[in-house]
């Protein structure tokens, strides 16, 4: 099998159609046609079948599809190796991180990498879990900073802090007049993420299991980043990681409603494919990361 025909044929099986493939590849439909007739010839099956006004993998599509993905990754892995070989700590680093960790922990271990590896280069990826997965498994991200969840086979995860989830509010908030108890939340409004998102359905979730009311959402949003500052100019509470309650938060006045019930305990952890090469420098930086994440949940 051709290595170039196995590219071609990823990207058809991603966009499911050949004419959107030629745009993509700068191919005309010929070749990719003829592309796809040799590896079928190659395996002795067909690889893609009619599905409405495109074409979708077969069977023995799906498993080519596995393969050639492994063999781009043992092929741009090999790359570069060789190519470090007389680089040293150098090279380019990519890596998807989750908004609270790209706040906290990412800025001190950039800047500790950087000052031993100052030729490395770093591309990042901030979003939530479920943006940052596919790219990990496609093999567009070497390392992945998100919140831990169940292991996947070919993949390694090294935990990197605690990241409690908390209520908070601005420290003036009338909510700590007295000690506050689960019932006291509800008479106050909130700014939260939207519904489906683990924190927010975690929090509702403990409304339920108490048969409270859950809480009442005045403004909802999607920028994790942005709930601090809300927080602190709305008067509204919120669920958010403890570390923005921390001394890098100084500018925003912020107090933890402290409540067994609504703290909500994880961890972020570091992931990586168990058989791509990772770069000296890739791994000097997790380890960088990890001294980070501690430093970080003190």
């Amino acid at each position: 099998m051709d290595l170039r025909d196995l590219r071609y044929f990823e990207t058809i099986a991603e966009l499911e159609h050949i004419g959107r493939a030629t745009e993509r590849l700068h191919r005309t439909q010929p070749a990719l046609t003829s592309s796809v007739r040799r590896l079928e010839e190659a395996v002795g099956a067909p690889l893609f079948e009619k599905a409405g006004r495109g074409i979708r993998l077969t069977q023995a599509g799906k498993v080519l599809l596995k393969w050639a993905q492994r063999v781009r990754f043992d092929v741009e892995d090999a790359r570069r190796e060789i190519g470090d070989i007389d680089r040293g700590l150098s090279g380019h680093i990519r890596i998807g991180i989750v908004p609270t960790a790209a706040q906290f922990i990412l800025p001190p271990a950039a800047r500790q990498l950087m000052s031993v590896a100052p030729e490395v280069t770093l591309r990042t990826v901030v979003g939530l879990i479920d943006t940052l997965k596919p790219l990990l498994h496609a093999g567009e991200l070497d390392l992945m900073v998100a919140t831990e969840s169940p292991p996947e086979a070919g993949f390694t995860s090294q935990r990197l802090a605690e990241d409690p989830i908390v209520v908070a509010a601005s420290a003036t908030h009338p909510i700590f007049a007295n000690p506050p108890t689960l019932r006291d939340l509800t008479k106050f409004r909130w700014v939260l993420q939207p519904p489906g998102a683990p924190t927010r359905d975690w929090l509702d979730h403990t409304f339920d299991r108490k048969r409270l009311p859950r809480p009442q959402v005045q403004v909802e949003s999607t920028m994790l980043l942005m709930l601090p500052a809300l927080i602190a100019e709305t008067g509204l509470l919120s669920f958010i990681s403890r570390h923005h309650l921390g001394p890098f938060e100084s500018r925003s006045p912020l107090k933890e409603v402290p409540l067994k019930e609504t703290t909500m305990h994880r961890r972020l952890v570091v992931t990586y494919r168990e058989t791509r090469y990772l770069l000296p420098a890739a791994r000097l930086l997790i380890s960088f990361l990890g001294e980070a994440g501690h430093g970080a949940g003190e």
